[in-house]
């Protein structure tokens, strides 16, 4: 028997535990900012994904804390730029230590003891660990949801300009999966790598 909710009869969190126990696996898009002061502001979103492949474009859901933008999304807007990591299974350790709240003059790629990387077309660093990073340039940053004056999220629709991808990951342009090992976000602390994959072709 099926259950029936109506989302605005419950609160916040618990229409969260049900949109992230159920929109599951995430990919986690692993983002790299410069803060006002310099630092390499770093922190892992799982509210991510692909917009259009033409210009290449992704989407990143920055959740506000009380209406107030968080370092990221901040960083973002300031700056017009952003790099974005794919996390994997070497480098979740440590992408799981970014997570931390830290004050926005320290920077998570210090605490977590990781290795800057210059990039080509942004002034943002790279994360050396990641094997996958995505340059990207701010086309839209939108406040959504909440109230008018305290909203609860911004989406960073960001434009890539540069990718840069371990060789070891490519075979003629497509990305081999099983080599790159990516992880994977499900609900709680929980997280998944990548197991057991199949192919059906597409109908005409």
């Amino acid at each position: 028997m099926m259950k029936s909710i109506d989302p605005l009869n419950q609160s916040e969190r618990d229409n969260y535990k049900l949109l992230t126990g159920s929109i599951i696996p995430r990919p986690v898009a692993w983002v790299t900012t410069l803060a006002d002061n310099g630092k390499i502001n770093a922190a892992p979103f799982s509210y991510f994904n692909i917009v259009t492949a033409d210009p290449p474009m992704i989407s990143v859901s920055v959740q506000r804390k009380q209406g107030s933008r968080k370092d990221t999304s901040r960083n973002a807007a300031r700056e017009g730029e952003f790099v974005v990591h794919i996390g994997d299974e070497l480098s979740v350790e440590k992408l799981n230590i970014t997570a931390a709240s830290l004050p926005p003059d320290e920077s998570e790629l210090e605490h977590a003891g990781l290795t800057p990387v210059p990039s080509h077309n942004v002034r943002v660093p790279g994360i050396a660990e990641a094997k996958i990073r995505m340059e990207c340039v701010l086309e839209q940053a939108m406040p959504l949801g909440g109230t008018p004056d305290s909203p609860a999220a911004d989406l960073l629709i960001g434009r890539v300009v540069r990718f840069h991808i371990d060789e070891a990951l490519l075979d003629q342009g497509r990305i081999l999966a099983e080599a790159l090992k990516p992880v994977s976000r499900l609900a709680g602390s929980h997280y998944a790598k990548l197991g057991e994959t199949f192919s059906l072709e597409r109908p005409n």
